[in-house]
């Protein structure tokens, strides 16, 4: 039996309570054994470097960031862990197209 796939897709800054409430969502859906593709965007690129995020994507979460939203918002790319994927707007669309849910935190 396949896999269910949930995308979660995060533009809003750090200090917004939806940062909280995806770690927490995504470690829900690991621990009932489905795939999770986390794609941060726009402001969301600055919870690069959130510890939660490196923990769930250790876990096996796959890891996408907005590489024209880093350079947007100041946000170095340099040393990055190998969990992380910089990355465009190519991959989203295939994440929104590749999984059965898939939730926008705005």
């Amino acid at each position: 039996m396949e896999k269910r796939k949930l995308g979660i897709l995060l533009s809003t800054p750090p200090k917004d309570p939806s940062v909280t409430t995806i770690a927490r969502l995504c470690a829900e859906a690991q621990h009932t054994d489905t795939d999770v593709y986390l794609y941060l965007i726009d402001e969301g690129v600055k919870s690069l470097n959130d510890p939660r995020f490196h923990e769930l994507a250790r876990g096996g979460a796959k890891f996408f960031v907005c590489a024209y939203g880093c350079e947007k918002h100041g946000v170095s790319t340099k040393g990055l862990a190998p969990e992380v994927t910089l990355c465009g707007l190519v991959v989203l669309s295939n994440m929104i197209n590749g999984c059965d849910r898939f939730v926008a935190f705005n």
